[in-house]
């Protein structure tokens, strides 16, 4: 009876080579052709992308700020992008990823949630929002993984926990995977930066204004060490984007009052640069 085990000779070499576990990896040495970045298949332009995004929470809410930079590959594509949007009365969304795709899941998301309170009457819960987010990130998985990804951050002030941490905050994956963050976080290309900042500025028990100013301190450093995050632009008078939510609801503070802000951080930078 033939035999029905293929000879080696006739059998690519790719497939009797040991490798990882990765199909990905596996793809690009036997058939690299099939990948969807390679010759052939169509390669993405240079698209402006969102950076830096950090949250946190403080006594009484939660706030969102940040950068207003947009790059494209090497080149700043705006200077004064709006990454950080009120999504209704005490709710708020922050972008970082391909930047055309994230304003209109934002927009998306507003209408849906202005949507459903006129239909049901009531407001859905903090939660219910964050899972709706969660399922309109899954559904642009395949643009995601074409390079086109979109990596939100979403907080609020959740009114059913009004007596004990009110101020909450949740991250995502691309495929939708949400995580409620404790304390602080921050997305984008400068969050290891922001992040290494709140560890060191980050209070649980100060108030709003403090809060502001840590927010913004960390922008600083990321901006000071990633290219892609733009710091306080004083001479074109461009701040951070700053939301803060409350029991009185979400307002997006006045540049004037960020401004201030900003100005006294770079000051203080002029003589410890460091913070």
């Amino acid at each position: 009876m033939a035999s029905s085990v293929w000879p080696a000779s006739a059998v690519p070499a790719a497939y009797l080579t040991p490798g990882t576990g990765s199909f990905t990896e596996f793809l690009a040495t036997a058939e690299p052709r099939l990948l969807p970045a390679a010759a052939g298949a169509g390669t993405l332009p240079d698209l402006p992308h969102g950076t830096t995004i950090v949250a946190l929470t403080f006594a009484g809410g939660v706030l969102m700020a940040g950068d207003r930079r947009a790059t494209m590959g090497n080149l700043i594509a705006q200077r004064d992008i709006e990454k950080v949007f009120v999504t209704d009365a005490h709710s708020m969304v922050g972008i970082a990823g391909t930047a055309g795709i994230a304003v209109e899941l934002v927009r998306l998301f507003q209408l849906e949630l202005e949507h459903y309170e006129k239909i049901e009457g009531v407001r859905l819960s903090l939660d219910g929002k964050a899972n709706r987010l969660s399922s309109m990130i899954r559904g642009n998985l395949g643009a995601a993984m074409q390079g086109l990804a979109v990596l939100p951050i979403f907080a609020g002030y959740d009114l059913d926990r009004a007596d004990t941490a009110p101020g909450r905050i949740f991250s995502y994956d691309i495929t939708g995977g949400r995580f409620e963050e404790r304390q602080f976080h921050a997305v984008g290309s400068g969050a290891l930066f922001a992040k290494s900042a709140l560890k060191k500025r980050y209070d649980p028990a100060a108030d709003a204004p403090a809060a502001v100013r840590a927010a913004v301190e960390a922008l600083y450093d990321a901006a000071d060490d990633d290219t892609a995050t733009g710091g306080p632009d004083l001479t074109r008078k461009i701040y951070p984007v700053v939301v803060v939510a409350d029991a009185d609801g979400a307002v997006r503070l006045s540049d004037d009052a960020v401004g201030e802000v900003a100005e006294r951080v770079v000051a203080d930078r002029r003589v410890r640069p460091g913070g």
